[in-house]
């Protein structure tokens, strides 16, 4: 019996040892990028004793880092394509290292601050280029959605891992221990770098236009700012005007983009829908996550009393599942089209959302850690996945842009769930807590107690008996319908995904999958 013709050229694409060993080079950088992220939560008291910061420099210590992120990952992933994947990866590792000791040894919030917005400007580079250089290394469709579920997996394993990490340094080390970590990872990624990793790059790019740069940071930063804000305090003019310029800026970068003959992104990806509906749907998955997750933080110990280490804790069987699923997830597309397996997982999380609805005040740790297992079993493979379709959906010599793309969305959906759903939830608590302070209460008190569950439990001990419960029914009632707002949403997209997605593969065909066509490929053995 003859060979499949095409069986000899499917050989070729597969991965070797020497890939998948770089895979794991390229796992290590974003477990500390997403680690990062969390880290610092727990950190909070040991480093204001120690710093003094204000409330103000507070804020921008803790958001500074996601902020510079966000900003900059459309720009380091188009950057990327230019000066070569590798190179660019290993700059910011350096640049992430460095910056990870000037944080720990920060002697006052102003150097921190500036610590923070360089360790988001070098991880901004990291994101995207060790996506890229999975799109290229990885050019077999079944062994690219296993590498690719390995690299989120580790993403999401550090935002996870990141309070109990921070939590087990503060036992026995200052505060700035929680930065120290990231030092060795990057030395091992510099060192183990250019022997493992090849280099890509579009050889025919252009020139990078900065002022599109800073027109995408300005929108970034502008709307994310605004919708953070919106969720801490409520609507009020600077944030609306914070997010109306961003959405100028944004504006303007689209028009500017049509007119560029090296644009930043090629807006013509949109065009095509398995590109647009995966990335819509990776987008609702971050919002509903991002919003569910804020809450359920704060139900966990405001409600039910869990300390932070205690409420990581039992965020760990969710987050376990979920890393199994997605896993399991290459397997299943080798059988079932991965839009119909997007579409089903999808489906699942609406279900998971819809018995998180159902926690109650008194006894809603088993729906809330259940739930959030059927929404990890369901997302993770949909959000491994949808960026594989959508970089399979992007030539070879645009994967930078098209896995930055990605990521942005993403960073906005975050921010657009806390202030979306966590909207919802803070205007359930007021409307129930308008009217129930008790006479002998002290207006400042009172007001504490109206405004969120974190200030009525600080001013506890000048409320009468009772009504810290009332208060905690009141919060579980917002988050029982910002877990069921999130299961009609996916529900919706679920449906949406199925019908559009229905005929897309995991990637590009393998033939057109050859980089050499396209790119460059610089050092490769």
């Amino acid at each position: 019996m003859e060979p499949h013709p095409n069986h000899a050229a499917i050989d070729k694409t597969r991965a070797g040892r020497r890939e998948w060993w770089g895979l794991a080079v390229l796992a290590l950088p974003m477990l500390l990028v997403s680690m990062d992220l969390t880290v610092l939560h727990l950190a909070v008291p040991s480093l204001s004793a120690d710093l003094m910061p204000s409330s103000s420099q507070l804020l921008w210590i803790v958001d500074i880092y996601g902020f510079m992120i966000a900003g900059f990952l459309i720009t380091m992933g188009t950057l990327g394509d230019r000066v070569g994947r590798r190179r660019l990866l290993l700059i910011g590792a350096a640049a992430f290292g460095v910056a990870s000791v000037l944080a720990a040894f920060s002697t006052s919030a102003e150097m921190l601050i500036a610590a923070r917005a360089l360790l988001g400007v070098a991880g901004a580079t990291l994101a995207p280029s060790t996506l890229a250089l999975i799109r290229n290394m990885f050019h077999h469709p079944e062994q690219r959605t296993v590498a690719i579920s390995i690299w989120f997996t580790s993403f999401l394993a550090g935002a996870a891992l990141g309070p109990l990490v921070g939590g087990a340094l503060l036992e026995f080390f200052w505060w700035g221990s929680a930065f120290l970590i990231g030092v060795p990872v990057m030395v091992l990624l510099l060192v183990a770098g250019p022997i493992l990793l090849p280099e890509y790059r579009d050889r025919h790019a252009g020139r990078l236009d900065l002022p599109s740069a800073a027109l995408v940071l300005a929108a970034v930063l502008g709307v994310i700012y605004g919708l953070k804000e919106i969720a801490a305090d409520g609507l009020g003019l600077l944030p609306a005007l914070a997010i109306a310029a961003g959405l100028v800026a944004g504006v303007a970068f689209a028009r500017r983009q049509r007119t560029l003959a090296d644009p930043l992104i090629d807006l013509r990806l949109f065009a095509a829908r398995t590109f647009s509906v995966s990335l819509g749907a990776l987008t609702l998955g971050a919002i509903v996550m991002g919003g569910v997750s804020y809450l359920v933080a704060q139900y966990l110990q405001l409600v039910l009393g869990l300390s932070p280490l205690h409420a990581g804790l039992w965020m760990l069987p969710p987050l376990g599942v979920g890393i199994l699923a997605m896993l399991l997830a290459p397997l299943v597309v080798r059988r079932v089209r991965p839009g119909f397996v997007m579409a089903a997982g999808l489906a699942l999380a609406a279900l998971g959302f819809a018995v998180v609805s159902r926690a109650d005040a008194a006894s809603g740790l088993t729906a809330v850690v259940a739930g959030l297992t059927i929404v990890f079993a369901g997302l993770m493979p949909v959000s491994a996945l949808g960026v594989d379709v959508v970089l399979g959906s992007a030539p070879p010599e645009r994967a930078g842009a098209a896995s930055a793309v990605s990521e942005t969305t993403q960073e906005l959906g975050l921010a657009l769930g806390i202030a979306l759903l966590g909207s919802i939830g803070v205007a359930v608590y007021r409307g129930q807590m308008l009217d129930v302070v008790a006479e002998g209460v002290t207006p400042e008190a009172a007001e504490a107690a109206r405004d969120t569950l974190g200030g009525a439990t600080g001013v506890a001990d000048q409320l009468p008996p009772g009504l810290l419960v009332t208060a905690g029914n009141a919060f579980t009632d917002g988050l029982q319908l910002a877990a069921a707002v999130s299961a009609v949403a996916l529900a919706g997209v679920a449906v949406v995904a199925a019908i559009v997605l229905r005929r897309a593969g995991a990637g590009p065909d393998i033939a057109h999958s050859d980089p050499s066509t396209a790119s460059e490929q610089v050092g490769q053995r």
